[in-house]
């Protein structure tokens, strides 16, 4: 049998509303389909690694969904990575976003920086999520995509070694938000947007 992705994450794939994702901002995610388009076309190993401040909130959700949208869409040989200009934490409303979302999310080790894996589907291995820099030994060291989520990491990182291209896609931190009402809703949200972003990109990739 087939193996399909989580039913609640299944159902907020279903529900996502790429169409309205407006040209300019199709035109910021071009790039990213045409590198994944190039590998696919010869049939290369994808490797993408999400890059922010942090890496603890916009990096993480971009890792998590792109993975996700790649065994949605079955493009393979797809691995998605993340980090940050500093090391710090996976930000706990990430977690539980996720988990809202459908994840399967189990906490591997108590410490200050946790490291968590993260399933969307049965079959596969999980997506190891905890906060580490870009180049941290856990993360390709050459032949990859450096996607820079939020402005700040893309304006202190002139430089990531070994990259083949280097990709801006940023979005508004839910940090912003932290302590206040609107927290929950404001994580979601961004959730969303990332998802359907991604959603889109694979999408477009002709196999």
């Amino acid at each position: 049998m087939e193996t399909t992705l989580f039913s609640n994450i299944n159902t907020i794939v279903t529900k996502l509303q790429p169409q309205e994702i407006l040209e300019e901002r199709k035109i910021v995610l071009q790039p990213l389909v045409d590198f994944i388009q190039t590998k696919v076309s010869n049939n290369a190993t994808i490797r993408l690694n999400f890059i922010c401040t942090h890496n603890s909130r916009r990096s993480h959700l971009s890792q998590i969904w792109a993975q996700t949208m790649a065994y949605h869409f079955g493009v393979k040989n797809v691995f998605c990575y993340s980090g940050g200009t500093e090391a710090t934490a996976l930000f706990p409303m990430v977690s539980e976003t996720l988990t809202n979302s459908g994840f399967s999310i189990e906490k591997l080790s108590e410490t200050n920086n946790p490291v968590y894996s993260i399933k969307y589907t049965d079959n596969e291995a999980p997506i190891i999520g905890f906060s580490k820099k870009f180049d941290d030994t856990f993360n390709p060291q050459s032949e990859f995509a450096a996607i820079m989520t939020c402005s700040s990491a893309d304006q202190g990182c002139p430089f990531i070694a070994g990259a083949e291209k280097r990709i801006p896609i940023t979005f508004d931190d839910p940090k912003a938000f932290d302590n206040t009402p609107q927290q929950a809703a404001k994580y979601q949200e961004r959730s969303i947007q990332i998802a359907t972003e991604l959603f889109y990109v694979f999408s477009e990739i002709k196999k």
